[in-house]
């Protein structure tokens, strides 16, 4: 999208189905970073979105709604939008290939030059984009009425008195309004941060710069650091610090260290757990895998949109296992959607396809097709053939060589690979036999298919009549295409133990799991450590609402399937916990979760060999340029700091900063929080900043999650998601962590 040829903006059809199609005009504003559209007819009201909240642009047919209206508008001329977190995409179709090219290249051109932005560079453009909105007149300059219009909107509260005060001190023209560069000074004075300066002063000899070997002091001293400082000090400097001058001298100003502290590396998440760092080659049941509920959904269980679309975003996210519900449709083509209910309907065969084209985009370890099949044999068969000849070599159909009966194999012995999870004639050990070879098609017990249905849902049809024991056909196609993942019923951890194969998977309920964990919990993690263990939400959770996986993961349940639709505490946490090891999908379990003999009781954790309970101390210093959440006229957040540790039930608890009444903008607590944590290695620490309120909930303001594992000690900061789990830049808090053993 070349600048120059946009300045007048183009007209462009906006897509919603086959029968919604609007004409809109796009034009990007001058920042190079907004793009604003409205309709055609005078008066209606105008939208915008940011490149910063755009994810990717696909080329061409790249939508349901495109394909849609593929007959009508040719790919070339298409191109869909996509955003972040769990707004909807924008379909458009230009008026010809070039117009279409030139949005796509340029919208990619402007993403990628937001991803290269340094620190500073991005602060500018923030500091930028809140001069534009207070310039209500757009002559460039300020005045002190727009200024203090503009403190409210940034969500600080401050004395008028004050206010008037730096802007005086900004003011260096002396023309009663603020410039570019005047306004620039303005933030600054502003974002004066005393709680890091103070800091800063306490490793400078002279109150202007740490030298590298102070530098190294700090990283020594407060960081805890140990891995060869001098030379990553070094490398800090050469990184962060803006002055040349500093730099000669292998010097770090204030700016320098505040631009460090504000960087990944000065964030609570060590970077080292960022990339693949876990040992790959373990069995799948050794892992933890990030695993989508109903993926084809996008909102409720009873009326919600069905969508390819669900599958892409969950893919994207670092999903490895999706699940497919199957039924007959016309045309003998099978359809999935959530039987017996209003929601919508798609074909498999496009369901298959959108997961060849995404599932290895993000990770290259091994995807699951989780199938509930409802299909009659014929379409069954259908079923295969697509999933033969859309998957090709990337479908899983022969066990591995020299593993075919010893175990499961690993992440790294599948890359690339697709396998199915789904009912399956006989066992693995038949795939190499004449006798099943010869079948056409073969029958389970309808039994098999109860273990796969929800236990509310099953409870409620066998009080109107009895649910029948019968025999559901198979398709032999159907079933080769099923080796390390054949779902069965779950009869007892006993019957488990005596005659369970590696390759069987069970699949529960959340009630029915948190029974079992209940009453047997060491039984539960021992089964874990042995084979697969799928959990999904209960079948009364119509809104989509998620359970809190973390109980299920305390079990050693690899596959906890969650509704990624929905925002919340269970998506946070499982954010979290699949945020480390590159985002890969897939999580290494605890030694003590993975060795059968070890025998590990979530509920008594203490009772472990090895067992060292450690102290989580955590300094809540400030908080920086939190969202407002309250659109009313002149409404300033209250911030608050909960901070909750989720674990074992030993471990489970949350405390509370005080609240700071009227400042969003630059809060400051000193509040202290200790905690017992009794198995660090299970440990997920969510925080949560809220907007009190004395009279009603609290208003949610923005969180973050990640593993205890993966925090980093010392002076960090914490950069705030949103509710949808997406950045909000630059909102972000300042703590200080130590990690101690308990006496």
């Amino acid at each position: 999208m070349k600048t120059s040829s946009h300045a007048g903006g183009h007209v462009m059809r906006k897509i919603k189905s086959r029968t919604w199609k609007k004409q809109r005009y796009f034009k990007l504003q001058d920042d190079c970073m907004t793009i604003w559209y409205k309709s055609k007819k005078a008066g209606k009201a105008h939208s915008t979105f940011s490149v910063s909240d755009v994810e990717v642009v696909r080329e061409g047919h790249q939508s349901e709604v495109l394909l849609s209206t593929a007959d009508e508008f040719p790919a070339d001329r298409c191109f869909t939008v996509v955003f972040r977190g769990r707004r909807s995409n924008l379909d458009l179709v230009a008026d010809s290939a070039e117009e279409a090219q030139s949005w796509i290249s340029g919208i990619r051109k402007l993403i990628e030059n937001l991803e290269n932005m340094g620190e500073r560079e991005r602060l500018d453009q923030w500091i930028g984009d809140w001069f534009k909105k207070a310039d209500k007149n757009n002559d460039g300059r300020m005045n002190f009425k727009e200024v203090q219009d503009l403190l409210k909107m940034m969500n600080v509260d401050m004395n008028e008195h004050h206010a008037h005060h730096l802007f005086t001190m900004a003011d260096k023209s002396q023309t009663g309004t603020l410039e570019g560069d005047e306004f620039v000074l303005f933030y600054k004075m502003l974002t004066q941060r005393d709680d890091v300066l103070r800091v800063f002063q306490e490793y400078s000899s002279d109150g202007q710069k740490l030298c590298q070997e102070s530098l190294e002091d700090f990283l020594k001293e407060e960081q805890l650091e140990d891995d060869d400082i001098q030379q990553h000090a070094k490398q800090l400097i050469e990184c962060y610090e803006p002055s040349d001058t500093a730099k000669q001298l292998h010097a770090m100003t204030f700016d320098g260290f505040l631009m460090y502290l504000g960087s990944v590396e000065g964030s609570i998440f060590n970077p080292q757990q960022r990339c693949v760092f876990q040992e790959m080659s373990h069995p799948l049941c050794h892992y933890f895998i990030c695993s989508s509920h109903n993926t084809y959904l996008m909102e409720d269980q009873l009326r919600g949109h069905s969508s390819v679309e669900g599958y892409i975003r969950a893919l994207n996210r670092g999903c490895r296992c999706v699940e497919v519900d199957c039924w007959d449709g016309a045309n003998g083509e099978p359809i999935v959607y959530h039987g017996h209910t209003f929601t919508s309907k798609i074909l498999f065969k496009d369901v298959v396809s959108a997961v060849a084209k995404y599932a290895f985009k993000v990770s290259e370890y091994p995807v699951i097709l989780s199938i509930e099949n409802h299909c009659s044999v014929e379409q069954q068969r259908v079923m295969a053939q697509h999933l033969n000849c859309i998957l090709g070599e990337k479908l899983l159909k022969t066990a591995l060589d020299g593993r075919a009966l010893i175990g499961l194999p690993s992440p790294e012995d599948l890359k690339g690979k697709i396998l199915l999870k789904a009912k399956k004639i006989g066992g693995l050990e038949d795939s190499f036999s004449s006798m099943v070879e010869n079948s056409l098609n073969g029958e389970v017990s309808d039994e098999d298919e109860i273990g796969e249905m929800d236990d509310d849902i099953l409870h409620r049809e066998s009080v109107r009549h009895r649910v029948k024991k019968s025999k559901q056909r198979l398709s032999k196609e159907l079933s080769d295409c099923v080796i390390y993942c054949k779902s069965v019923r779950f009869n007892s951890f006993k019957h488990s133990r005596l005659h369970s194969k590696f390759y069987e998977v069970a699949s529960f309920t959340e009630s029915k799991a948190r029974k079992h964990l209940r009453e047997a919990g060491a039984e539960f993690v021992h089964h874990n450590s042995r084979q697969l263990t799928r959990v999904y939400p209960s079948g009364f959770r119509t809104d989509s609402s998620n359970f809190n996986p973390q109980e299920m993961w305390n079990a050693g349940c690899q596959i906890v399937a969650l509704n990624f639709q929905t925002a919340g505490e269970g998506m946070d946490l499982n954010d979290g916990l699949f945020s480390q090891n590159g985002r890969c999908g897939y999580i290494l379990k605890p030694s003590f979760m993975r060795e059968a003999e070890k025998r590990f009781d979530p509920e008594t954790p203490h009772k472990r060999n090895g067992y060292k309970p450690l102290i989580l101390t955590i300094q809540v210093i400030s908080g920086q340029q939190l969202p407002k959440v309250n659109i009313k006229e002149g409404s300033i957040v209250d911030p608050l700091v909960r901070v909750e540790i989720h674990g074992v039930p030993m471990d489970h608890s949350k405390q509370e900063t005080r609240y700071i009444e009227n400042n969003g903008f630059n809060p400051v607590w000193y509040d202290t929080l200790r905690f017992t944590i009794h198995a660090p290695e299970l440990a997920m620490v969510r925080f949560v900043v809220e907007d009190y309120d004395k009279t009603s909930k609290n208003d949610f303001v923005g969180q973050y999650t990640l593993p205890f594992s993966c925090i980093q000690q010392g002076y960090r900061h914490i950069h705030l998601l949103s509710k949808d789990g997406t950045s909000i830049p630059p909102s972000s808090l300042f703590v200080h962590i130590r990690i101690t053993e308990a006496n």
